[in-house]
């Protein structure tokens, strides 16, 4: 089975599958996606989420940061368990009750992952190879955030929509960074920006 570029086998393909029933059902009570994409979750949402793994080749400890409703991070969560078991995901994330659907995709599809329930800045440093956000702050306070938990050597992978060039420029007034720039293949106006090196001017 082909999801966007990425072949995975039937049973990961059912756990997607019964993590887009499960978001279907509680997103209506706690808003993890919004309404009007709640009818387009496999396209815009864990298909989107998908394209973010291949980009990050072997890695072992993964954090996503602001991880709401699992996208990223519960899809990359079920795709690295059959294509990278030595892979660990981290999700920060402030919500109780969304952290709590977290912890129940995890415990009701069998995967191992970790969910920490508390504010990103506040977080005690997390080491990680790869670190992610999709739809959470402007590139500047990602940064921030990158600067405490990716590793010296680590990359960020970041989700950004059509006015991402803008943001990349407001960054470098205060950030120092390598930026690679991948044409989302859900939105051919959005990127995930791969960026490295990070400092402070």
């Amino acid at each position: 089975m082909t999801v966007l570029d990425l072949d995975v086998s039937r049973e990961t393909l059912d756990r997607l599958s019964s993590f887009h029933e499960l978001l279907n059902k509680w997103t209506p009570k706690i808003n993890l996606v919004s309404k009007t994409s709640l009818a387009e979750v496999w396209d815009r949402h864990i298909r989107d989420s998908a394209q973010m793994y291949p980009l990050a080749g072997i890695c072992r400890n993964w954090v996503d940061m602001g991880s709401g409703g699992g996208l990223p991070g519960l899809v990359i969560t079920i795709i690295a368990r059959e294509r990278n078991p030595e892979l660990h995901v981290t999700m920060i994330e402030s919500d109780v009750r969304k952290a709590t659907f977290l912890r129940t995709v995890i415990r009701e599809l069998g995967l191992t992952a970790t969910v920490l329930t508390s504010r990103i800045e506040k977080t005690d440093p997390l080491n990680a190879d790869v670190l992610s956000a999709r739809a959470l702050a402007d590139l500047s306070s990602l940064l921030s955030f990158a600067d405490r938990h990716l590793s010296p050597t680590g990359q960020a992978l970041f989700f950004k929509g059509e006015t991402w060039q803008k943001e990349v420029d407001e960054a470098r007034k205060a950030w120092s960074f390598d930026l690679v720039s991948h044409t989302s293949k859900t939105n051919p106006n959005a990127a995930i920006l791969e960026v490295r090196e990070i400092k402070r001017v």
